[in-house]
């Protein structure tokens, strides 16, 4: 059974009969990928185009994890996205629960990355029982960075208002073993999520919110690639970053305003 197949046709409200439609083959072919037949490429190319996902996320099993040497830099590119609202959701659950050696997040605010899971902190702790290594990355509310980058947005306080409610949803991870959430005060070119060697970056365009910007979906092919440079900016903010200490940053609860 393709569950992730089925997960995304609910999602998009695209029947069996109108996807078979739209790939211009028998509806009973869709029935067998349903069922976890693997599509012809030509078919899973067109299925992902009509159903706005990738087909990595529909069909892991048919790409390789690592790239073969010599593809190029373009080969770690395996998705794009118009804005972080057109990831499914369950792209981001499938990729957290998948990871088996770290988990990295660097946002300013981030304040989507909860409220689209409510579970978020208890899977985050779940992924590091099992030995994941998980860096939570926020921007200090306090900091110059913050208070620079709401300017520009033209959102003046809100942005360290935002910071401060959404790490509420985090302070349970600070006595799990395995998890750390730090503040930094850079100027954040690119929000980041990485899952061992897959990587969402989140360009930033200027004066607008990440959230309004493209997305793109990065698998590490070798050490020269786009992945490692990323991840290695990632490396260099968290090690200036300072750890997180709730009652020094007077963050409010979900049920103030």
């Amino acid at each position: 059974m393709n569950e992730r197949l089925h997960s995304v046709l609910a999602q998009r409200g695209v029947s069996p009969e109108s996807l078979a439609e739209l790939c211009e083959v028998d509806p009973k072919t869709v029935g067998r990928w349903l069922g976890g037949r693997l599509p012809h490429p030509r078919h899973r190319f067109s299925v992902a185009q009509h159903l706005r996902v990738e087909e990595t996320f529909l069909w892991p099993a048919s790409h390789p994890r690592v790239s073969r040497p010599g593809t190029g830099l373009g080969a770690e590119l395996v998705g794009t996205y118009q804005n972080r609202a057109s990831v499914p959701r369950d792209t981001w659950l499938s990729l957290l629960r998948e990871s088996r050696q770290q988990i990295g997040v660097l946002v300013f605010s981030g304040t989507f990355f909860a409220q689209s899971n409510p579970h978020v902190a208890k899977m985050l702790a779940e992924r590091a029982a099992e030995g994941v290594r998980v860096r939570l990355c926020f921007g200090d509310p306090t900091g110059t960075a913050v208070a620079i980058r709401g300017r520009e947005e033209g959102i003046g306080d809100t942005l360290s208002a935002k910071i401060r409610a959404s790490l509420t949803y985090y302070r349970s991870l600070l006595s799990e073993t395995g998890c750390e959430v730090r503040l930094h005060d850079t100027t954040l070119y690119t929000s980041m999520f990485r899952y061992d060697d897959d990587l969402l970056i989140n360009p930033h365009v200027w004066g607008q919110p990440a959230s309004a910007n493209p997305l793109l979906h990065l698998r590490r092919a070798d050490a020269a690639g786009w992945f490692d440079n990323y991840a290695q900016s990632f490396d260099a903010v968290w090690a200036a970053a300072r750890p997180w200490t709730p009652d020094q940053e007077g963050t409010v609860t979900h049920g103030q305003n």
